[in-house]
């Protein structure tokens, strides 16, 4: 037993700054007593499925049954609500005109207003529709599903524009802003980015500093790729401020404003973008703007938080969007092959075409999983769901873009023209994997925040280490479930929540489960502090949690089908089984590659080609013909 412990004396952890080294246990058996201060390292427990699965914990109390939080009542409401603009998109919206103009029409831009897009989720009392999450992922995939740029449009005015607002924002405020942003007569937008600032929000420059008479503040700076940036009225701007910390220092701390639009604020001219062309970008400038304390957001210091939480809670509006924008482009898709005929038959008799069809199929069925499970989790009241939110943008994004490329190849020449939509649909959804945090920067999070958890709880062993004697009750269940881990035997049971005929799938995830927090500990262990710097392999962590939480979403949803006999069960099943055997093999090639020695030989191999590329400033290798 005390061999399946000795690993953990190597561990080099301070989740203060994740995993840099504290000092190595050398003498274990001359640690002096300390309870109080080993019960302070205890880590704060959390329910997030994804969080969990890195210390082979699977906690599924949220996620079955599969969330059902509307009644028939909420549910007809938005689908009454969204039928007006079904039908101008079936009838009289141009999207190529549209993108011509990047504008709306002023009939639809009412259309919209009336329909009370603009204030889906501002509480009645202050104008607004009053509707949950799962109402508003519901109006965005049915609103938004011809054209993403009225997503994007809708999305930065109310997912992120005044989304502070209804999170932190006081009484009054609420009071003061919301009934217009509600009506659409004012438009927000969000302002974040900056050009030396983009993923790393915490690096801002724009400045906010009280004036010297105290009464208001002062900010300066710019931001830049502000969806809205020219037609807002409201800013929600995040800007440096001098902060006294407990000890008396003075600290530059990130503060949220909301600021309106006068003296000061002006923007550069509309940005010419790949896509989302109706969507109105450009850069913004604040020189010398008068903000009243009446308008901080949330309190002074803390606005990194609120602008995290508020991108957090956006994310599933982007899932539902592109679910819409998938249906859409799988509709044209399975119409042409239905239609087209090559070489004396239909399209849709080749396999290939029919293994197109049906992938594009699958991922919409996972991305709408996703989407209304985040969603369900929180009108269910469930706070720890940022992981989860992470992995289904970065889903959602990668699927989208998978779907409607294939659409386009499934058309050929034909979906190449404008004329078809598919080729605008195609520029559309690109910008999805760069929108609210790249792709690259949520795996890495995703990584390091599992493995900050993880190594948490291995700190706790690693500090009872120090003295074994009066921690033999923590170190001999640690060192049993090392053992049954092992041998196969401590893989959580899902039995009693997934449906009968998927046991064995409920059976492969379980025991991925435990083959992922194996290879977590690997990674902590092998590496130390220096994971941080092992971007490849966190990514390729990720992945695998990605694929985890996929199996653990379509199971949700697919029993709820079964139990409730819903009539697409049957294809439902059919393609269940597929994700989560697909899933599966991904999990492990990607966990095995985190073993790997030819693999790691590679990873180092890429890592030295492309440091002589980027020192030469281009490619290195000599033309064929010199």
């Amino acid at each position: 037993m005390y061999k399946s412990i000795r690993p953990l004396t190597k561990l080099r952890l301070n989740l203060d700054n994740i995993l840099l080294p504290t000092q190595t246990i050398r003498h274990v058996s001359q640690a002096k007593v300390d309870t109080e201060r080993l019960e302070k390292i205890k880590v704060p427990e959390s329910n997030s499925f994804v969080q969990n699965i890195f210390t082979g914990e699977a906690k599924v109390a949220n996620f079955f049954p599969y969330p059902k939080v509307l009644s028939e009542d909420e549910l007809q409401f938005i689908e009454m609500v969204s039928e007006p603009a079904l039908k101008i998109h079936a009838t009289e919206y141009d999207a190529t005109k549209a993108e011509e103009t990047e504008q709306l029409e002023p009939k639809h831009l009412q259309l919209l207003k009336d329909m009370g897009t603009f204030g889906i989720q501002v509480p009645q009392e202050h104008g607004g529709m009053g509707c949950n999450n799962t109402q508003y992922a519901r109006l965005a995939e049915l609103a938004c599903g011809e054209d993403l740029g009225i997503s994007v449009f809708l999305g930065a005015h109310q997912s992120i524009g005044y989304k502070g607002l209804l999170l932190y924002g006081s009484e009054e405020q609420k009071q003061k802003y919301l009934p217009g942003l509600a009506t659409g007569e004012d438009i927000a937008a969000f302002a974040l980015t900056e050009p030396s600032a983009g993923s790393d929000a915490s690096g801002i420059k724009s400045r906010a500093v009280l004036s010297e008479d105290g009464k208001h503040w002062i900010l300066n700076g710019s931001k830049t790729y502000i969806s809205n940036g020219g037609i807002a009225k409201y800013f929600t701007v995040f800007a440096q401020t001098p902060v006294k910390t407990s000890s008396g220092e003075i600290k530059d701390k990130v503060t949220a404003f909301f600021v309106q639009r006068g003296p000061g604020v002006t923007n550069g001219p509309p940005m010419h973008k790949m896509g989302i062309k109706l969507s109105n970008t450009t850069e913004l400038y604040f020189d010398n703007v008068k903000i009243s304390h009446e308008n901080v957001i949330g309190n002074v210091g803390e606005g990194f938080k609120v602008a995290m939480n508020i991108l957090n809670n956006g994310r599933y509006g982007m899932c539902c969007a592109l679910s819409g924008t998938m249906k859409k482009a799988i509709e044209i898709a399975t119409a042409h092959a239905n239609q087209r005929t090559q070489f004396g038959n239909k399209l849709a008799s080749y396999s290939g075409i029919q293994e197109k069809i049906a992938r594009m199929s699958m991922l919409h069925y996972t991305t709408q999983s996703m989407a209304y499970m985040l969603s369900g989790l929180m009108d269910n009241g469930v706070k720890d769901y940022q992981l989860e939110a992470a992995i289904s943008k970065c889903f959602a994004s990668e699927a989208a873009s998978y779907v409607v490329d294939e659409t386009l190849q499934i058309l050929g020449g034909m979906g190449y023209m404008r004329e078809t939509g598919v080729e605008k649909m195609v520029r559309d959804v690109r910008i999805f994997r760069i929108f609210e945090g790249t792709n690259e920067i949520l795996r890495l999070f995703v990584a390091l925040t599992g493995m900050q958890y993880a190594g948490g709880h291995l700190k706790e062993i690693q500090r009872a280490m120090k003295n074994p004697m009066a921690n033999l009750g923590m170190i001999f269940e640690e060192g049993t479930r090392r053992i049954r881990r092992s041998v196969g035997l401590d893989a959580p049971d899902l039995s009693d929540l997934v449906h009968s005929e998927f046991h064995p799938e409920a059976q492969v995830l379980a025991k991925n489960i435990v083959a992922f927090s194996s290879a977590v500990e690997h990674l902590l262990i092998k590496y130390t502090r220096d994971i941080i710097h092992e971007q490849i392999l966190l990514t390729r962590l990720a992945n695998a949690a990605m694929d985890i939480y996929v199996m653990l979403v379509v199971l949700s949803r697919v029993t709820r089908a079964l139990n409730n006999k819903v009539p697409s069960v049957d294809i439902e099943k059919k393609m269940a089984k597929i994700i989560c055997s697909e899933a599966h093999i991904r999990i492990d090639r990607n966990l095995r590659s985190l073993r790997s020695s030819e693999l790691l030989r590679n990873d180092e191999g890429h890592r030295e080609i492309a440091k002589d590329i980027l020192a030469n400033g281009g490619i290195l290798h000599s033309h064929p013909l010199d």
